[in-house]
């Protein structure tokens, strides 16, 4: 254990404690795999309507999210041998298990973003104004 000037202590990389967890926070902290997880909150999904639900993610994101949430064992993906092949999306127990604890969070957003949009707005016409 390290201690910093403000006499805050933290753990040292590769020692454990958080370090530990920071690279599964940074997988459902970036961009895409909340708002895949969030979708897929709601049962499985083929490919087209996953990125026709999100919406502004590319095709190429898009698939490397869902390689990197697989990956992670939080969505599954399954092949059906029809032609042309049929790929669904799921959450996994542990996926899903994320999806109850991002519900509240993703609830919270969308009750606060016309809160945080208007004082976005706010902050940058002032910002305009003292440039």
């Amino acid at each position: 254990m390290l201690q910093t000037n403000t006499n805050v202590s933290y753990q040292a990389p590769g020692h454990g404690g958080l370090c530990n967890v920071r690279d599964v926070l940074d997988r459902i902290g970036d961009r895409w795999s909340v708002l895949v997880i969030a979708t897929l909150g709601d049962g499985p999904l083929r490919y087209s309507e996953l990125r026709r639900r999100i919406g502004t993610v590319s095709q190429r994101m898009l698939t490397l999210t869902l390689r990197n949430l697989e990956r992670d064992g939080l969505v599954r993906r399954t092949v059906t041998p029809e032609t042309p092949p049929r790929v669904d999306y799921a959450l996994t127990e542990v996926g899903s298990t994320l999806h109850e604890r991002l519900a509240p969070l993703i609830e919270w957003a969308e009750e606060n973003h016309p809160h945080i949009a208007a004082s976005r707005e706010r902050f940058d016409s002032a910002l305009k104004r003292s440039s």
